[in-house]
């Protein structure tokens, strides 16, 4: 999917490998709270090497003896990474577990307390990303181009591992807006929210494209930062350009369903053309239930760093390993980011798990 989308900064210069064994993605779950040791949730932290987070909570209820309904997790992590994030399990009582026999293949347990709600999808801050690349080329392209990044952000596009293998969700959604029956609810969700995320998209393309990605224009929705609120830009001044370069709003895209578009003006022409060409999932969004709602267009790396770790001469060419951290806001992903920075091979054939 991404690769039909357009760069912000043109296409880059500089290829590399990711992904080249399970160590060179580690990822690290941050909530926005810490377990306060009691109640009917036991929170674990644990760190999982190539496991999948749908299994470690199947794994988790066979230990616990409970549905496995009543094993909860903030968010879908990659697989063939190494990645840090809690898990919930409601065991209600004063049971003191010890955990010493909790033992699943690729996973070991850092930590874990009790908690008195509920761990749910969604219930996190961001996460961390350390990133290591091999075989970069043309170092000092990648290094001026991560700094473009890190002072304009990239577009916040949804990652490939939303629309599945080969785009399998996208076709899978439009036999659902024909009438195919999925009885999953996990499985419908995945297919709607990959044609949601197919509009996005394209929409932020459409805007680099007429080069009003980092414009403010009249009619645009903007989002406060550090929140979801959203107010309809009347008039554009030089106080709200300020408060964009500054990073205090954002502008938005719809993500697609029941209303009205929120927007006015040449904002809401590029959703409605966008809309337009995916009528199919544009009609067939709002059956589900789902409505209209807002997503900020424009991804910004926070606690970003970029270092070289070795340089090694093959063919007369110098590819360098690379080591790249940065912290992303909940609902945004690391290939996004390395999609705008470098043309990269994965290690892998992924898939979100």
């Amino acid at each position: 999917m991404l690769p039909e989308l357009t760069y912000l900064h043109g296409k880059p210069q500089s290829s590399g490998l990711l992904r080249s064994q399970k160590s060179d993605f580690k990822v690290f779950e941050q909530l926005p709270f810490s377990p306060i040791g009691e109640g009917e949730h036991l929170f674990i932290y644990i760190r999982k090497t190539g496991a999948n987070t749908v299994f470690v909570a199947r794994e988790l209820a066979k230990y616990f003896k409970v549905k496995e309904q009543l094993v909860s997790y903030a968010g879908l992590k990659d697989r063939f990474a190494i990645t840090e994030q809690w898990f919930g399990v409601h065991v209600p009582g004063k049971q003191v577990y010890d955990l010493q026999d909790l033992t699943i293949e690729g996973v070991e347990v850092l930590e874990y307390a009790r908690h008195n709600k509920k761990l749910r999808t969604g219930a996190l801050t961001g996460n961390r990303f350390e990133l290591i690349l091999r075989n970069v080329t043309h170092l000092k392209a990648l290094q001026e181009r991560w700094n473009k990044i890190v002072e304009q952000g990239v577009p916040n596009y949804f990652g490939e591992q939303r629309f599945g293998i080969d785009g399998g969700n996208i076709d899978k959604a439009l036999a659902l807006f024909s009438g195919t029956k999925v009885k999953d609810k996990k499985k419908r969700g995945m297919y709607l929210s990959a044609a949601r995320s197919q509009i996005f998209n394209d929409i932020i393309s459409q805007r680099i494209v007429q080069n009003v990605f980092a414009k403010v224009q009249q009619g645009d929705v903007l989002m406060l930062a550090g929140t979801q609120s959203v107010f309809h830009l009347d008039e554009v001044d030089d106080t709200i350009i300020q408060r964009f370069i500054d990073k205090d709003v954002d502008i938005t895209a719809t993500m697609w369903g029941a209303g009205e578009l929120m927007t006015s003006d040449n904002p809401q022409a590029i959703e409605q053309c966008i809309g337009e060409k995916h009528h199919e999932f544009a009609q067939g969004l709002p059956r589900f239930g789902l409505k209209q709602e807002r997503r900020r267009i424009r991804l910004i790396v926070q606690e970003a760093n970029i270092e070289v770790l070795e340089n090694e001469q093959k063919n007369d060419n110098t590819l360098s390993s690379v080591k790249v951290c940065f912290t992303l806001p909940a609902g945004s992903y690391a290939t996004t980011v390395l999609r705008e920075l470098i043309d990269y091979q994965d290690g892998t054939q992924r898939v979100q798990c």
